[in-house]
């Protein structure tokens, strides 16, 4: 109950900061599924803008940067009621991911930027592994998720399009037991095509 009136408080403040417009909202899983929601990575209030174009629906498990975590006092609060953790850079955290692991296959949404860092140019950056290793060892889908802004970069009063597209079918993901680094680049193609089909179809002109 807490987490819904939290996420229509945040609803409401970004609704009168920004002009959000939501697209492809079907697309996200609603069958009590675990899934595994990959967004593009621009700005430190990108997770914000993700939760709230979801807006309804179990709290998703929200896996942020550490310093995400202190961008300033109303961030820190709304992310710590809505499901966000921080995890360091660099640090190995298996138990961690384990748990994640789990959770999503007991039917848990994961939030997780699979860039790893927000892009300085607003176009996707190199992908990281994490989030292909969850969704296959959870056997989830993954829903692309493109974020854009009017201006390129995160401004106040921009106009934003949180673009959820179809999902990648858990099939598709499996990396199998040996996790083979072929696979890991296909699967890592897949969503940025998703995402750059998402970018073609709803980009500002």
């Amino acid at each position: 109950m807490f987490y819904a009136i939290v996420v229509t408080l945040a609803w409401v403040i970004w609704h009168l900061v920004f002009a959000i417009k939501v697209v492809g909202r079907e697309n996200l899983p609603k069958d009590g599924r675990g899934f595994v929601l990959a967004p593009n990575h621009i700005s430190a209030i990108d997770p914000v803008f993700v939760v709230i174009a979801r807006f309804w629906g179990r709290r998703m498990l929200v896996m942020a940067k550490e310093e995400l975590m202190h961008v300033n006092p109303f961030i820190t609060w709304f992310f710590n009621h809505v499901g966000v953790f921080g995890v360091e850079r660099g640090k190995g955290d298996t138990a961690t991911i384990d748990g994640v692991i789990q959770k999503v296959r007991e039917g848990q949404g994961l939030l997780i930027f699979p860039e790893g860092t927000r892009s300085k140019t607003g176009e996707p950056g190199r992908l990281k592994s994490g989030a292909f290793v969850v969704a296959s060892a959870a056997g989830a889908d993954m829903v692309p998720c493109r974020i854009i802004y009017s201006r390129g970069q995160m401004k106040l009063f921009s106009r934003v399009r949180v673009c959820f597209g179809k999902p990648i079918p858990a099939a598709e993901l499996d990396l199998g037991e040996v996790r083979s680094a072929a696979k890991l680049r296909q699967n890592k193609q897949l969503l940025l095509d998703a995402w750059e089909q998402l970018y073609q179809e709803n980009k500002f002109q």
